[in-house]
């Protein structure tokens, strides 16, 4: 079998209109430079993460609590119901701690292992069953969650990161320059 390869010498080779053909090419930036500066990035990139995971986890808290209910009255299931309630006291937990910056991180690992736990649990289920509903629709309910409440510690823990070295930096500002003076004091004055 025989394979062609076709070489393109220039952007009129194309056929593409003069005005895209005239648009200037965007600068790349240099290998070393786009290595080092990588960083961690959140899951979902949007600034209010951390203000949309209390409300997520109050839906999901509801979802789970109304899911069990419902388990409980079509088939008499009580660890459906005991589930749905663990859920939802969990994720009412979570809330609460979302509620005050002190501890809003902390909400956050405690919703991301709550939606952990109940992926692990959708994910069993729907490996048993194979039946996509309930047991699938709720696996991707818990990834959702556990997206959200992961994006939101990662800002959380940055914000609080940042807040920390804001408030160090003063501090470490008069520590070297009590130690510039002495050091300008030992040359001087010895």
């Amino acid at each position: 079998m025989a394979s062609t390869v076709v070489t393109i010498s220039s952007p009129s080779a194309l056929h593409l209109p003069a005005a895209i053909r005239s648009l200037p090419s965007l600068p790349r930036p240099q290998l070393a430079t786009r290595l080092v500066g990588r960083r961690r990035r959140a899951f979902l990139r949007c600034a209010a993460v951390s203000e949309l995971a209390p409300a997520a986890s109050a839906a999901y808290g509801a979802l789970l609590l109304g899911g069990g209910a419902l388990a409980y009255a079509r088939s008499g299931s009580k660890g459906s119901i005991f589930g749905g309630l663990t859920g939802s006291a969990l994720m009412a937990a979570t809330y609460y701690l979302m509620q005050s910056p002190e501890t809003k991180a902390i909400g956050d690992a405690v919703g991301f292992g709550s939606a952990f736990l109940f992926a692990c649990v959708f994910g069993i289920r729907l490996y048993n069953t194979r039946k996509l509903v309930p047991s699938g629709l709720l696996l991707a309910l818990s990834f959702g969650s556990l997206g959200v409440f992961y994006s939101a510690y990662l800002q959380d823990k940055f914000q609080q990161t940042a807040f920390s070295a804001l408030c160090l930096l003063p501090m470490i500002s008069v520590a070297r320059l009590s130690v510039v003076n002495e050091l300008i004091g030992m040359l001087f004055l010895n």
